[in-house]
């Protein structure tokens, strides 16, 4: 090894859309794979933008393009840039774009979870505190099944207030909204949290159903490991 190199690795870039999918991803690389190198691409006005415009437009997907050819550009700690995960989950059409237009692994922020919970059963249940998400993660989720060639069965529930609360720091009252929501959900195969800041109201919500409950950042953290260490000695 080189003078100032790591042995640590990949070099990972996380882009996001909101400040609160921050923490529980940093959290879930710590637990899951302390090793690779992260770092953070946020752009704060991609959400509000999104609301405001009511749809996903070429503006956007143009945005999304300059933040992925960005995060690729990157070298440092770890080398260049081995992979990018999004954790906004609204934005599928522009992550896809990114996808086409980069040689590099780019997972979409539900991607993992997804796979796993079509691995699980077909009746599956989504909850959601972003209300743009919901189209865009029922459309992926279908799109995966069909390329299975399944069908699937969704609940989809939006959890009001839920994200309000998180963002006043209300992390509590954001976790006891979402239990609430999963207890009145029909049974299911799994239960998917759609949102990198729902994670942390997984145990609430374990305990409100039975069904098991993924979360995002968890997952995605594990196929990316699977992804880039695959054969690695």
């Amino acid at each position: 090894m080189k003078p100032g190199e790591s042995c640590r690795g990949p070099r990972i870039a996380l882009i996001h859309a909101l400040a609160e999918s921050l923490p529980p991803i940093h959290q879930a690389f710590a637990q899951h794979w302390p090793e690779a190198i992260t770092f953070d691409v946020f752009d704060s006005s991609l959400a509000r933008d999104l609301a405001h415009a009511g749809k996903l437009d070429q503006s956007m997907i143009d945005r999304f393009l300059t933040l992925g050819r960005y995060a690729a550009a990157s070298e440092g700690e770890g080398g260049r840039t081995a992979a990018i995960l999004f954790t906004c989950s609204a934005f599928g059409p522009a992550i896809d774009a990114v996808k086409a237009a980069l040689p590099m692994p780019v997972l979409r922020p539900n991607e993992a979870t997804f796979n796993r919970a079509l691995d699980m059963g077909r009746n599956i249940g989504l909850m959601v505190t972003f209300p743009p998400s919901l189209p865009a993660l029922e459309a992926e989720l279908r799109q995966m099944a069909a390329e299975r060639g399944v069908e699937v069965s969704i609940a989809s529930r939006v959890i009001d207030g839920a994200l309000a609360a998180l963002k006043s720091g209300d992390g509590e009252t954001h976790d006891q909204l979402a239990a609430a929501v999963a207890a009145d959900m029909p049974s299911t195969d799994c239960l998917i949290l759609g949102q990198f800041s729902l994670a942390q109201a997984a145990p609430a919500v374990q305990a409100a159903v039975s069904s098991p409950v993924l979360t995002t950042p968890r997952t995605a953290v594990e196929q990316l490991r699977s992804m880039l260490t695959a054969g690695a000695p």
